[in-house]
C-alpha cells in the first residue's frame, strides 16, 4: 500500500468530536518517547503532518488524520510520561478508554515499542487492554536503525517473551530515519482494514 494523501482532520477530547462517517480507523499508541510522531510522518511521507517534539508527552489529544480519502489514522496520546500531573494522567487514561471501548470503526491498533528497551508494565497493560476489547493489535518496534542485526534478534526475543507472543505472531521492526520497508509495513497495517 502507498499513502498518497494524508491530512489532519480534528483533535478530539470527547466522543462527540469523533468523525461520524463510518470510515475504518487504525490507531497508533505507545509510550511518550517511542517515536510515534516520527513514524506517522515517515509512513505518510509528510515531514510535518504530526509535530515532532524533543519533549515527550506532547500528544494530549486524539488526533485524526484522513488517509487516501478512505480511512483514518488515529494518533492516541502517549502514555507513561512521568512529568505530568496525576489528574492529567487520569484524563488521558479515560480519553483512551472512551475511544477503545466505544469505537466500532476501529479496526486495528498499532502498539509501538522502542526496540532498545524492554516493554514495561504500561506497554503490557495497553497490549492486554487492546486485546481485552477484541481489537487486532500489531506490534511495531521503532528505532531499529539504532541496533545491530544480532541486537535486533535479542530485542525480538525480549518483546516476544514480554507480551507472550506465539511464533506465528509478527513483530515488525521499523526505522523512521531510514524508512526501509515502509510499503511492506503499510501492507501489514492495512491488509485487513480496507
Amino acid at each position: 500500500m502507498e499513502i498518497k494523501q494524508a491530512e489532519f482532520i480534528i483533535s478530539a477530547v470527547k466522543f462527540e468530536q469523533f468523525p461520524v462517517d463510518g470510515l475504518p480507523e487504525v490507531a497508533f499508541i505507545g509510550r511518550s518517547n517511542v517515536g510515534k510522531s516520527s513514524i506517522i510522518n515517515a509512513i505518510t511521507n509528510r515531514r510535518k503532518l504530526v509535530k515532532v517534539s524533543s519533549t515527550p508527552g506532547k500528544t494530549r489529544l486524539i488526533n485524526y488524520f484522513m488517509i487516501n480519502n478512505n480511512s483514518y489514522l488515529v494518533d492516541l496520546p502517549g502514555y507513561g510520561y512521568a512529568k505530568i500531573s496525576k489528574e492529567e494522567k487520569k484524563s488521558w487514561g479515560s480519553m483512551i478508554g472512551i475511544y477503545l471501548t466505544g469505537r466500532p470503526e476501529l479496526k486495528k491498533v498499532v502498539l509501538l515499542v522502542d526496540c532498545r528497551r524492554k516493554p514495561n508494565a504500561d506497554d503490557l497493560l495497553m497490549y492486554n487492554w487492546v486485546k481485552h476489547y477484541g481489537y487486532k493489535c500489531m506490534i511495531v518496534s521503532t528505532k531499529s536503525d539504532k541496533l545491530t542485526k544480532s541486537d535486533l534478534q535479542k530485542s525480538e526475543k525480549v518483546i516476544r517473551e514480554t507480551f507472550g507472543l506465539g511464533k506465528n505472531e509478527e513483530i515488525y521492526f521499523y526505522s523512521s530515519l531510514k524508512k526501509v520497508g515502509t510499503e511492506d509495513l503499510l501492507d501489514h497495517i492495512y491488509n485487513d482494514v480496507l
